[in-house]
């Protein structure tokens, strides 16, 4: 089971969602893989303190000599397996995207479930990815439309990223993240959501300033700080993405 991570904006918290996400079902003892597919400005390893490995997704894209085994890493804190990416230039410089999905081919019969965190907007570079997902899940940042304006706004996003999902016949979800001022008016943008464009917002997470210590520390919140708000929310929108997938 594959799951492709998208956002419109950078900033939004995609690769956030991702590793808490692949924690959460990590400790719910699924076997759990999460994929740095962002090959450009990659930073999952950052999330799981793995940023200073030999072999990355990089190495396998620049040299398919190499098993793909080499790449993955368990999180001893989480459990999750990690295939983070380089952040050195000279290893994103010359690489091949089409052979991300290949690697994705090989190792997702491994895993109970793949997270791919993807590119911020339309993913150019790896949509040959979205061929061999099942699940699409939108992560959307509410705070940053104005006041006036936002529930166009987020709609308007989501629906440029699910014609990707409709595309390639994916099941399409919708995280709002870092809630604050709208938290008041939450519960009728995912009425609006719904409603106007037919697809489930399976959670939304409130802004927690616990979340960037927790990614200094390469530890997801779900299990660095499961007592903050976001953890909590976090945890719930996990419940419903499990009960989602596997029913």
């Amino acid at each position: 089971m594959a799951l492709i991570v998208v956002t419109g904006r950078g900033g939004a918290g995609k690769t956030t969602m991702t590793a808490n996400l692949s924690t959460y079902l990590a400790m719910r003892e699924y076997r759990v893989l999460a994929i740095d597919g962002d090959l450009y400005l990659p930073n999952l390893g950052f999330h799981f303190s793995l940023d200073t490995v030999k072999y990355t997704l990089h190495s396998l894209l620049r040299n398919p000599d190499i098993d793909p085994e080499w790449a993955i890493y368990k999180h001893p804190q989480t459990g999750v397996h990690v295939m983070p990416g380089s952040t050195q230039l000279q290893d994103v410089l010359g690489i091949s995207p089409r052979r991300l999905v290949e690697i994705l081919e090989k190792v997702k019969y491994k895993f109970g479930v793949v997270f791919v965190d993807s590119p911020t907007g339309i993913p150019f570079d790896t949509l040959p990815t979205f061929e061999v997902a099942n699940y699409q899940l939108i992560v959307v940042e509410i705070e940053r439309s104005p006041i006036y304006s936002f529930e166009t706004m987020v709609k308007n996003e989501i629906e440029k990223l699910k014609v990707l999902g409709e595309r390639y016949n994916l099941n399409i979800g919708v995280i709002l993240n870092k809630v604050r001022e709208s938290a008041d008016v939450v519960e009728k943008i995912v009425e609006a959501v719904e409603s106007d464009l037919d697809v489930p917002v399976i959670g939304w997470i409130p802004f927690d300033y616990n979340v960037p210590e927790s990614i200094n520390e390469g530890i997801p919140i779900v299990k660095y700080f499961p007592e903050s708000d976001a953890a909590i929310a976090l945890r719930e929108t996990g419940e419903i993405l499990e009960e989602w997938i596997f029913g």
